[in-house]
């Protein structure tokens, strides 16, 4: 009989990863408002008049970009616990057919999300931005 003071539990919604073109899109947005970002300190010194522009344009992708990254990680971590993967890995109790396509939605999303490439351009970027800075402003640019 079921209980009256619990609600009725539903089955919880499988996650799916995103089309190729919402990735790459998402992908450029946030690499360009980083690279956006570094490139305003050269651009203080060769035209400063595009500071402002370049910044609300870095910003606002910034916004976008990591708002996007901030729902795939709430969807992941939503799906780890709604399937409850953690204990049945850890107890060996095994997978249902639900369980085992919400594992492999989270190794694919990881293995088909570029963020580490978006991550190692932004270091290789802020590097040339303060090596850019450094050199203009040394040689009073």
């Amino acid at each position: 009989m079921p209980n009256p003071e619990k609600p009725p539990e539903k089955t919880p919604k499988k996650p799916r990863i995103q089309s190729k073109w919402v990735i790459a899109t998402v992908f450029m947005i946030g690499l360009l408002s980083a690279t956006a970002i570094r490139a305003l300190i050269v651009l203080v010194h060769v035209n400063p008049g595009w500071v402002r522009p370049v910044w609300y344009f870095a910003i606002i992708g910034n916004l976008l970009f990591f708002f996007y990254r901030y729902r795939i990680t709430l969807r992941r971590k939503r799906a780890i616990t709604e399937f409850d993967l953690i204990r049945k890995i850890k107890d060996d109790s095994g997978l249902d057919e639900d369980s085992r396509e919400v594992a492999v939605y989270l190794l694919r999303s990881i293995i088909k999300s570029p963020e580490n490439y978006n991550y190692l351009i932004i270091f290789i970027f802020s590097f040339i931005a303060i090596a850019l800075d450094l050199i203009m402003s040394a040689y009073g640019s």
